[in-house]
């Protein structure tokens, strides 16, 4: 997948279209992303020995990565992201290594 945790990201479409957060957690199988502070719901919570509250709790809801697009670090604008292999070599033996491409500014992301 093309968006990772902890990456910054910028919502594209739906009711936060504008906004910028960090990427919390990612669901491959599905193709949802739960992006910090955005796409906040509301949940009624019934309180249980291992909640610290109960009633109404607000919490981010997963979105379509289809929706999200990644921050490049370098050039601080919204990208698409590419992959590359790359060639390091470590005491004489080579060692490939997939990493993540900015399509704008062609450095490294993350």
């Amino acid at each position: 997948m093309r968006v990772q945790r902890n990456d910054q990201v910028v919502v594209l479409r739906g009711k936060d279209r504008g906004k910028q957060g960090r990427v919390l957690e990612v669901n491959v199988k599905s193709g949802r992303v739960i992006v910090e502070s955005i796409n906040i719901v509301k949940r009624h919570v019934k309180p249980s020995p291992n909640l610290r509250q109960a009633g109404i709790v607000e919490q981010p809801s997963p979105m379509s990565v289809s929706n999200v697009k990644v921050i490049c670090d370098k050039c601080n604008r919204a990208t698409r992201v590419a992959h590359n292999v790359l060639q390091i070599d470590e005491g004489g033996r080579s060692k490939r290594e997939r990493v993540r491409i900015c399509k704008r500014c062609h450095e490294q992301i993350g």
